[in-house]
């Protein structure tokens, strides 16, 4: 390669960085965190041949990007039963985000977290801990307790953790395909599952009315590419 193509990809890259669009909605936040790993130096080295850990993470931000739109595209034929569906939120403090959030018609309050994992090891529970294949990846729900905690103090109701599984298959206790797991409160369901889980769970009272409810989360919980534009 030129010298005179590396400057205009090193140019063009430079442009990128500076100039890209600003997004809401779902997955914008984690895209937001790939096209900030993707500096003008990575784009470049990945144009030449060479991988860096910032490229490996970008990749990993993208495909979670992924998995929360096609989450969203689920979840959106909710609305039309009286669902409220709001995807990729900040919390009042810190800088996690909220890949999703919804309040049923009854005003239970249920928060999907998106997690795209390789579908070539399975999902399954032993001895109390998730494994991802054989690798040990409980830890990775600790972030779902604090939003799912945070949230409820927010809005002053209960508010039920999901992990959607976007990937891998779900493996039961006796090493069949399972339709759920459940770990220390936390419902884990394939992505393509997720519709009909809370479809059943719709009628289940909640605390308060979902129009306060949706209210609050417009005043304390705005999206998350709004409140963090970096």
């Amino acid at each position: 390669m030129t010298l005179t193509a590396l400057l205009v990809i090193a140019a063009a890259a430079w442009w990128w960085h500076n100039h890209r669009p600003r997004r809401h909605g779902a997955g914008a936040s984690a895209a937001a965190r790939a096209r900030a790993l993707r500096t003008p130096l990575v784009r470049l080295a990945t144009a030449l041949g060479i991988r860096t850990r910032a490229a490996a993470l970008a990749d990993r931000s993208a495909a979670g990007a992924a998995g929360e739109r096609r989450t969203a595209a689920r979840l959106g034929p909710l609305t039309r039963t009286g669902w409220h569906v709001f995807h990729d939120l900040a919390l009042p403090t810190g800088r996690a985000n909220i890949d999703h959030l919804l309040i049923s018609p009854t005003g239970a309050v249920f928060l999907p977290d998106t997690k795209r994992w390789s579908a070539a090891r399975p999902v399954l529970i032993r001895a109390g801990r998730l494994l991802h294949g054989n690798e040990d990846v409980t830890d990775r729900l600790n972030g779902l307790r604090h939003e799912t905690a945070t949230v409820a103090r927010v809005l002053g109701v209960p508010v039920t953790p999901l992990v959607v599984m976007d990937g891998p298959q779900l493996i039961g206790p006796h090493g069949r395909p399972a339709t759920h797991l459940t770990l220390h409160g936390t419902r884990i369901v394939p992505a393509d599952r997720l519709t009909d889980y809370l479809t059943s769970r719709a009628t289940i009272p909640g605390q308060r009315r979902p129009a306060d409810l949706a209210t609050t989360i417009t005043s304390e919980l705005p999206p998350y590419t709004r409140r963090h534009r970096g």
